[in-house]
């Protein structure tokens, strides 16, 4: 079952969606071989009576909880998700009960895994992550060939943070190419300040009334005469 694709943000594309490693089925495989031998033994000793339908019982019991684990643990396998997109790295798991982990490609600080000799052999590991904030160091069991999800990852976040300063000069660029405009003055501050200056004596009267018909959009008006007598 792979990521549901309708969970994505944006523009936000799957880099890497994977299931864990088989080795997360090993011990369940292992146990079902052992309950099964232990369980045709319990069959096949015999008896009469009630220890008979006891060891009986209980060989079937065994061999039936043996199958129910292994199909917990395939079904755990299967609905398991460990996945790395363009902006997050996406830990899934679990059917009817779900738990979930994301972390930012940009809080991740550092990626290291571990192997030991039987986890080498069926290449699986366990991948720790440290990223800021209160999460801390996340471990993921059982990463399918872990060193190369971890190379994965740190190409994930390169490419995450070339993108992040595209469009932070993308932006500063838009900002430069359109500078805000210039407030205009309004024909009332122009008024006001020519009848500053007319006050202060730096216009004349006709002056004045020149340039205010000009602001207005009234044809000049000569200057007043004196008072007829």
């Amino acid at each position: 079952m792979g990521y549901d694709v309708k969970l994505l943000y944006g523009d936000e594309q799957i880099v890497l969606d994977t299931h864990p490693s088989w080795i997360m089925m090993l011990r369940s495989v292992l146990y079902v071989l052992g309950a099964t031998v232990a369980g045709v033994v319990l069959l096949r000793l015999g008896g009469d009576g009630w220890f008979n339908t006891i060891t009986s019982w209980a060989g079937v019991l065994l061999i039936v909880a043996a199958l129910l684990h292994l199909a917990q643990r395939f079904v755990k396998w299967y609905s398991t998700n460990f996945v790395i997109t363009t902006e997050r790295c996406i830990y899934r798991e679990g059917i009817v009960s779900k738990r979930g982990i994301e972390i930012p490609l940009d809080r991740i600080n550092t990626i290291f895994f571990h192997q030991r000799l039987i986890e080498r052999l069926f290449g699986a590991g366990t991948l720790h992550i440290e990223s800021a904030g209160e999460m801390g160091i996340q471990k993921f069991k059982d990463v399918r060939d872990p060193m190369a999800v971890q190379n994965t990852l740190y190409q994930a976040m390169e490419d995450n943070q070339t993108r992040n300063y595209e469009r932070m000069g993308a932006s500063a660029a838009g900002a430069v190419a359109s500078p805000q405009p210039e407030a205009v003055p309004s024909v009332a501050d122009e008024l006001a300040k020519l009848a500053s200056l007319h006050e202060a004596g730096h216009l004349t009267e006709a002056e004045f009334l020149r340039q205010k018909a000009v602001l207005l959009g009234t044809p000049d008006q000569p200057p007043p005469g004196p008072p007829g007598v």
